[in-house]
């Protein structure tokens, strides 16, 4: 009877478009009273359990980082420079949208940090040049996607808290699932380019490429000393996001001039509340986590795949597993399947002998296509604010890029578990 109130308080909650994390927390009230447990204690384990996941440092500062890189010059210099780098290329802005995003990606960690902060850019500078709206929502939606698959990446900070994967492999193992994304929908601007005769780059000489490369330099560097910092041994992932924070505000500061107090005190408000909106579902997750625990849900979830013969049959599992992902992010934001259906799946992954760092990195792409996904998809709406184009435009648009690209990519980084393992394996992962 328990479960089945705070499941029926959890989905009124989102059917009356309260936040979810308020659902959580008073449907984990309700249950708490129901069984007559101590309402002492689930304020002890909301405290204790999200204060000592160590590794959650790292978002806050992802988040500053993003913020700091987005309210500054650092995305324009960056954008300014891939864009002169494709020339006279027909589609040259589809392109230098995608490697932007690439680039971007090594320094965020977050999908909808691109799309609100360097998709501003893209947008208006492919309308500025003459390609139409929805494409150039499309393609800056689609290339968002890269940001939390190649390292770092908040989604994968927190799955790694929830599944004690190594958050340093994890990191290593989106590098060619992102790099391969990119790959595929360079392939549709090439083939839309083509066939819709978009615009040609315009021609750059030497001397203002070679200007516009120095200007951007600062901010092309900070991916290198996340990166190779991080996997030299000179700093975890967590420290690594110290040291993007430290560096992005000295650039802004000293090299690019464009942050003041009155400016990173915005910044820093406006990181704060991101950050509170995060903290809040973490710690409601971890009350969810305890209920399902309790329960057992877990449990049957897996004896039920057992049951069924799924467990020992890893394509049906894995497709099984996929289509849940897909028509959760049809409705519901990414961090709630993240922070709540994972942990009931991961038994159930564990007892298929599945890798946890390859189906993390699956969890992930799969997850932030949801966020391209209508009727939710997040960035379809952003993009559309930020151009002025019809959602309804943008999602067709989409469509172009969701069905035949990601999916694509999904299914690649599914049923072939080195694409995301070779690096790690490289790098001495073992599992």
């Amino acid at each position: 009877m328990a479960l089945s109130v705070f499941l029926i308080i959890f989905g009124l909650t989102f059917a009356f478009g309260y936040p979810i994390a308020f659902g959580m927390l008073a449907g984990g009230i309700i249950y708490f009273i129901i069984k007559g447990l101590s309402l002492a204690n689930l304020l002890d384990m909301l405290v204790i359990n999200f204060s000592s996941q160590t590794v959650l440092i790292a978002v806050p500062l992802f988040v500053l980082a993003a913020n700091v890189m987005n309210d500054t010059e650092i995305t324009t210099k960056l954008f300014d420079f891939v864009r002169k780098s494709f020339g006279r290329i027909r589609g040259a802005l589809g392109y230098a949208n995608i490697v932007a995003s690439i680039i971007f990606a090594g320094m965020s960690g977050s999908q909808l940090a691109d799309v609100a902060g360097l998709g501003n850019i893209e947008i208006k500078a492919m309308k500025d040049a003459g390609y139409d709206g929805p494409f150039s929502c499309a393609v800056t939606a689609a290339s968002a996607t890269i940001g939390p698959i190649i390292p770092p990446s908040i989604p994968m900070v927190l799955y790694s808290m929830l599944s004690g994967a190594s958050l340093g492999y994890l990191f290593l193992a989106g590098f060619l699932p992102g790099l391969l994304l990119a790959g595929l929908e360079m392939v549709m601007v090439y083939v839309l380019s083509i066939v819709r005769k978009y615009p040609v780059g315009e021609k750059i000489s030497f001397s203002a490429l070679t200007k516009s490369f120095f200007a951007a330099l600062p901010a092309l560097l900070a991916p290198v000393i996340l990166l190779v910092g991080m996997y030299g041994g000179m700093y975890t992932p967590t420290e690594a996001a110290a040291v993007v924070v430290g560096y992005s505000m000295i650039i802004s500061i000293f090299v690019y001039r464009t942050l003041g107090l009155k400016k990173l005190y915005k910044i820093l408000i406006k990181s704060a509340q991101d950050v509170g909106y995060i903290s809040i579902m973490v710690a409601a997750a971890q009350l969810v986590s305890y209920i399902v625990t309790r329960e057992k849900v877990a449990i049957s979830l897996t004896k039920f795949f057992v049951n069924t013969g799924l467990v020992s049959n890893r394509i049906l599992l894995l497709a099984s597993i996929n289509v849940l992902y897909f028509v959760l992010g049809m409705f519901v934001d990414a961090s709630v399947t993240i922070l709540v259906v994972i942990p009931m799946l991961l038994p159930l992954v564990k007892a298929a002998g599945i890798d946890l760092v390859h189906f993390g990195v699956m969890s992930v792409l799969n997850i932030m296509i949801g966020l391209d996904t209508p009727p939710y998809a997040q960035t379809g709406f952003i993009t559309s604010a930020i151009s002025g184009t019809p959602v309804k435009d943008v999602f067709k648009e989409m469509l172009k890029f969701w069905i035949p690209i990601e999916v694509l990519a999904l299914v690649l980084v599914t049923y072939f578990p080195d694409i995301a393992l070779f690096l790690p394996r490289l790098f001495g992962y073992n599992g």
